[in-house]
């Protein structure tokens, strides 16, 4: 019998959380991270997380540490594009943060359906996917029993 395995898309906010240890969100951060390790999800992160996150992380522990980790990242998930097609999108989407149209426009690439989990749904609002919290996403797999 195949286990069900989720397709999810994580906002950068959450792989900070898991990445940087950011109390008190982390520890939902790493529940998701422990569930992609062991292969029961599959995660998905725009390659726009990784320069932002670069960015964010070299302040905090250096260009080495942040690359070597990074790198493990990318062993990890599967990197979704952001190219012409998408930057296009998100100037047209009527967004107010165009950092999140980007990620939702993004994420839309994902062969399998998903969801979008971000600690800030509300950014979100209007797009179309199904956005949870960290919260909400790992109740939701316990109500489907997975």
């Amino acid at each position: 019998m195949e286990v069900e395995r989720d397709s999810i898309f994580l906002d950068t906010n959450v792989v900070l959380d898991h990445l940087a240890d950011r109390q008190p969100f982390s520890e939902n951060a790493h529940r998701i991270f422990a569930l992609a390790e062991f292969g029961s999800l599959e995660l998905h992160i725009s390659a726009l997380s990784f320069c932002n996150l670069y960015y964010l992380l070299r302040k905090l522990q250096g260009h080495e540490v942040t690359v070597a980790l990074l790198a493990k990242l990318a062993m990890l998930v599967q990197v979704t594009p952001v190219g012409d097609r998408e930057v296009r999108a998100a100037l047209g989407s009527g967004f107010n943060d165009f950092e999140d149209a980007v990620q939702l426009e993004s994420a839309s690439t994902m062969q399998r359906s998903g969801v979008l989990v971000s600690r800030n749904a509300r950014d979100f609002a209007g797009g179309r996917m199904q956005v949870l919290s960290p919260e909400e996403y790992l109740a939701s797999r316990i109500e489907r029993g997975i």
